[in-house]
């Protein structure tokens, strides 16, 4: 379980850092598309080297296939949605208000996505503090923004 916090930890720097990298890629190219998709694949090669050396990469079957619900599928829709926010949106409003924006509304729909049980989560009540954490949340983004 330590090593899924170490992981979430990481993931956390890599989505401060990532907005900058492609906005500057974008910027460099003079091609915001072309370095959306640059990333991608860059992306998909690391999956596959990586799930490739630690012997983790498999064809799904047909029958794991069929059993997929559909709206899982559109997981890379709102991959290609958060790239093109960070080519065109971060580097106008600065990483901090990119990134608390992000965080922020994120975790607003996270106690959504929680309390109702939708796209696969487990029920977690959304409860008076949960609420409140999100509050504060959005009130210190507004702060970063602002000032």
């Amino acid at each position: 379980m330590l090593f899924l916090y170490g992981l979430t930890i990481l993931a956390g720097i890599a989505n401060a850092i990532q907005p900058g990298q492609n906005a500057t890629l974008s910027k460099s190219l003079g091609l915001p598309i072309t370095a959306g998709l640059i990333t991608l694949l860059v992306s998909t090669a690391a999956l596959l080297i990586g799930g490739l050396a630690i012997g983790k990469l498999e064809v799904p079957s047909g029958q794991q296939l069929a059993a997929v619900p559909w709206w899982a599928w559109l997981g890379g829709f709102l991959s290609v949605l958060l790239i093109l926010a960070q080519l065109y949106a971060s580097p106008a409003i600065g990483a901090a208000s990119f990134l608390g924006i992000i965080v922020t509304v994120g975790v607003a729909v996270s106690i959504l996505l929680d309390h109702y049980g939708w796209v696969g989560f487990p029920v977690h009540p959304a409860s008076l503090w949960r609420i409140l954490g999100a509050v504060l949340m959005t009130a210190g983004v507004a702060l970063v923004a602002l000032f």
